[in-house]
Formats: C-alpha cells, sequence, structure tokens
C-alpha cells in the first residue's frame, strides 16, 4: 500500500468554500466507487489546516483523477491556500481497516 499525508493550511475566509467543495467531491468520489482507494480529510483543531491522507493500493494509479469533482477541487486548491501544502510519503507499519 502507498499511502501519502498532506498538510494544508486554508486562508480563513476560503474554509466555507473548501468545505463545501470538499463535501461535492466525496459524494462524488463515493457515486463513481472506485476501487483500490482510501481518502480522507479531515480538519484540525485551528480551524484552517487539514490533513489528508490518500492511500493506493500497490499496482495501482490513482484511480481519483477519474472523478471530474477531484480534478476541480485540485485546480482551485490555488485560490484557497494560505501557504503550501506539505505532502508527504509515508510508510506503512501497521494497519487495521485503513
Amino acid at each position: 500500500m502507498s499511502l501519502m499525508m498532506v498538510r494544508a493550511k486554508v486562508k480563513p475566509e476560503s474554509v466555507g468554500e473548501v468545505e463545501a467543495a470538499a463535501k461535492a467531491m466525496f459524494a462524488a468520489i463515493d457515486a463513481a466507487g472506485p476501487e483500490g482507494v482510501r481518502y480522507v480529510s479531515s480538519k484540525l483543531a485551528d480551524g484552517t489546516t487539514y490533513v489528508i491522507f490518500l492511500a493506493l493500493e500497490d499496482g495501482i494509479g490513482n484511480p481519483l483523477t477519474a472523478v471530474p469533482e477531484f480534478l476541480e477541487f485540485q485546480r482551485n486548491l490555488g485560490d484557497w491556500l494560505a501557504e503550501p501544502s506539505v505532502p508527504e510519503q509515508l510508510t506503512v507499519v501497521g494497519s487495521y481497516r485503513f
């Protein structure tokens, strides 16, 4: 399994727009039902920092790129971010249902 974590800080005035777009994106992903991927977005207590986890089964490309709402969300990130996002490749040491 390939696992990536991204920390992203958005502009305070963009939080509502980001969350509305994320809800639409996750609804579209759920409707598409791509296989081999796990994707979660969480907001930290500061209210403007998000932590995103993307897990892909070994040997597959990212199927989320076939979901138009995912691509639209990615395109809009530049306008919403307060600072550059920080992606990190993680090594899974153990996992239960993730």
